[in-house]
């Protein structure tokens, strides 16, 4: 089994072109007709529906940022009654405001084929069994794979994360060949695997897919060689989806965007001017056919580049590359979408002053996340104990406002690095996806 739908995944260009104009003019008129902070923003610029006439006029639209979607929480982007939603996942959120993502029936089922054709692409078939190690919930990896793997009629086994020796139990006992999760989670797998003695070619795995978080080239290479498997990437946001928006095929190089879904550009992140095909900026989507939370034009702020180079796998979407940063401060730390405007928010309610460092790093592939916060005099003459009880302290709130918790270090006044006399306030250390690893 090649493709899950090889009709839509082999789709001439201009078949896909012609198909996205036609979806396109259609989701517009909704969205305008059916949400109102967006036709807010169409009026604020002077656009109608019956400006937009195919892919040609997408340029015309205005954009959606992630603070449009916090500002109107819970349910202000929502394009259909509420009644006619059957679920909802969530983002962390940067202040305490989460964006919160409505899917109708139809948009889960939608959803569940994005996942479906990142399974087979991996190869995948219905006589596989597919471990799903993402977090379930809110959180969109585990419901997102759980429902693609149903969609090929494979044996699912929706583990979740953590509990390393049940997954390990039933990994090996029920004979997992496809293993979903995080990178740095597979790493661990692999080095707790090595720990018990099981070979990489004594466990079942043939493939890995995983995402929510950065990784290299190298890590791809670790992860691989421990587990004896190929490891695929895969890509997604909460508010265009969830993972699956696009995949990896057996070529690994680039991940396919489902074209007949949703339409990519990437932009100038500070003229928001739309660049040709090569380019590196940032990425922008447009959902073509969701009903209940349809954006278009939505700035990720990932920043990558995307290529219509021929695959060998025969799928003709477009491809994207890792994502090589961000255009915005947002990092993304075991799988967890952290701001520094949600550290800031802890510690100005706990009561300190807001300088601090975030310093992140990876250690035998799995992300370290320390936060360093500046005492003032008085605080810096507390006794070792109560110190270290603050710290528990901030922990304990940094969790609850994160969903991960730091190690969170109390440090003398004024000994965080300045430049310029403003305090530097993420340090990543992690050697992430450059242009040069691009091969597409």
């Amino acid at each position: 089994m090649k493709y899950f739908n090889e009709a839509a995944e082999t789709m001439p260009l201009d078949q896909i072109r012609a198909l996205q104009s036609e979806k396109l003019v259609k989701q517009v008129r909704h969205v305008y007709e059916h949400c109102a902070p967006y036709r807010r923003k169409m009026e604020e610029k002077g656009v109608t529906p019956d400006d937009i006439r195919g892919i040609e006029d997408l340029h015309k639209l205005p954009f959606l940022t992630k603070y449009d979607l916090r500002d109107e929480y819970p349910k202000g982007y929502l394009a259909v009654p509420q009644k006619d939603c059957v679920r909802i996942q969530s983002t962390s959120g940067t202040t305490g405001r989460r964006v919160v993502a409505f899917y109708t029936q139809h948009d889960v089922d939608l959803w569940e084929e994005c996942c479906a054709r990142a399974i087979v692409a991996a190869g995948g078939t219905a006589e596989d069994v597919v471990q799903v190690s993402y977090g379930y919930g809110l959180f969109t990896g585990g419901p997102g794979l759980n429902g693609g793997s149903h969609k090929l009629g494979c044996l699912t086994l929706p583990m979740s994360s953590g509990n390393t020796d049940r997954q390990i139990q039933f990994m090996m006992d029920l004979g997992a060949t496809i293993l979903c999760c995080t990178p740095s989670y597979a790493a661990y797998l692999g080095e707790s695997l090595k720990e018990m003695g099981i070979k990489p070619e004594d466990n079942p795995l043939k493939a890995g897919i995983f995402g929510a978080e950065p990784w290299t080239e190298e890590m791809r290479e670790t992860i691989q060689k421990s587990l004896g498997i190929k490891a695929y990437d895969i890509y997604g946001l909460t508010e265009t989806s969830g993972p699956g928006v696009s995949f990896e095929c057996q070529e690994q190089q680039g991940m396919h965007i489902n074209e007949d879904h949703f339409i990519a550009e990437i932009i100038d992140p500070d003229t928001g001017e739309v660049l040709p095909e090569g380019s590196k900026g940032e990425l922008v989507f447009t959902s073509l056919d969701k009903e209940a939370f349809p954006l278009l034009r939505y700035r990720t702020r990932d920043i990558c580049i995307l290529s219509r180079k021929k695959c060998s796998c025969g799928r003709t979407f477009i491809r994207m590359t890792k994502p090589m940063g961000r255009s915005d401060d947002m990092l993304i730390i075991r799988g967890v979408n952290v701001f520094p405007s949600q550290i800031e928010t802890v510690l100005l309610k706990e009561g300190y002053a807001p300088n601090y460092q975030i310093v992140v790093d990876r250690v035998n592939n799995n992300d370290t996340f320390d936060i360093l916060v500046e005492m003032d005099d008085e605080l810096f003459g507390d006794t070792v104990s109560a110190i270290t009880g603050r710290e528990k302290a901030l922990v304990a709130a940094m969790r609850a406002m994160l969903g991960i918790g730091p190690a969170v270090h109390l440090v003398a006044p004024h000994s965080i690095q300045r430049s310029e006399g403003k305090a530097v306030r993420v340090v990543d250390k992690r050697k992430l996806v450059t242009d040069s690893q691009w091969k597409g």
